[in-house]
Order: structure tokens, then sequence, then C-alpha cells
């Protein structure tokens, strides 16, 4: 397993509360949320426009049933205007995690983010801390705090750049 440095991990949103040799580094992240509570700790309210990419059958699907409750719709596949969120679930094997953020970033509003779902350490599928990091800057985005909301699915969030929302 690789080594991750701190400044890599403040760099995702985390906040490293202990770094010693040979001590594990604790985050602020919560511990996973259940049913409705998923929904809200993505931010997710009634209203919002959030367009589903990369659903397959290992997608957590009370993960998705949160969100369409919270958001008082269905989710949407092909978006007809802008989307206020995209939620992306993402494999190691699905490809460059780069062109998978560009590609999402199509129908997104100026103003909206990406809630990127992969798969967590030692699960299959599971998206490397640097891959991801790489893919976002790539593809013109920030990596803004992560959530947890599954057992066995990590979402991060990504936006754009304060300085490129206009």
């Amino acid at each position: 397993m690789a080594s991750v440095g701190v400044g890599f991990l403040a760099g995702l949103g985390f906040s490293v509360s202990a770094v010693r040799m040979g001590e594990s580094v604790g985050t602020t992240a919560k511990p996973g949320k259940a049913g409705a509570e998923a929904g809200a700790a993505l931010g997710m309210t009634p209203g919002l426009v959030v367009q589903e990419l990369g659903w397959d059958e290992d997608a957590d699907e009370a993960v998705r049933t949160a969100i369409m409750d919270a958001i008082d719709g269905d989710l949407t596949y092909e978006a007809l205007e802008a989307v206020d969120v995209v939620l992306l679930w993402w494999r190691d094997s699905d490809g460059d995690i780069a062109d998978g953020l560009v590609d999402a970033l199509t129908d997104l509003s100026s103003r909206g983010h990406i809630w990127l779902m992969t798969p967590k350490v030692g699960r299959e599928g599971h998206v490397d801390p640097p891959d991801l990091a790489e893919g976002a800057l790539t593809a013109g985005l920030a990596v803004a705090n992560p959530a947890t909301v599954s057992s066995d699915w990590l979402a991060q969030k990504l936006v754009r750049p304060k300085g490129a929302r206009r």
C-alpha cells in the first residue's frame, strides 16, 4: 500500500488530526449515513436537478433512493437543460477518470458540482486518491469535502474553482 502525505490529504479536503511515524492518519469524516441522511449529507434539497452517470448494478441503491427522496424527484440521465448536481459512479476499470469528469461537466450548470462516487479502499474498483486528484486537476476541478454515505462507496465533492464560476 502506498503512503500518502499529509499535504496531499489536506489538499483533498481532509482535516488531518494525527500525524506521527507509525500512526494512522485520522480525518474529520463522519460515520456513514443511512437512508434519508445520505441525501442531506450530500446537500440534496427538494427541486435540485441531479443527473446520474456511470450507474451499474454495484451502485448503492440506498444512496440513490435517499437522493431521490431528498430532491423529491427522479434522477436524470439525459439532461435537457443544465443540471444542479452530477452524481457520477466511477470505478478504476471505467478508464481515465479525467475523461469521465470532463464528460460529467457537459450538462452541469456553472454553479453546479459533481459528487464522485468511488468504491472505498479494499473494494473492487477502488480509485487511488492520487489518480482522483490528478483527474480532477486535469478536468479543471477542485477537490472539496468528502462525505461518507455508504459502507462501500466514498462520495467526493468536486467543484469548479471559485474564479471559474461565472
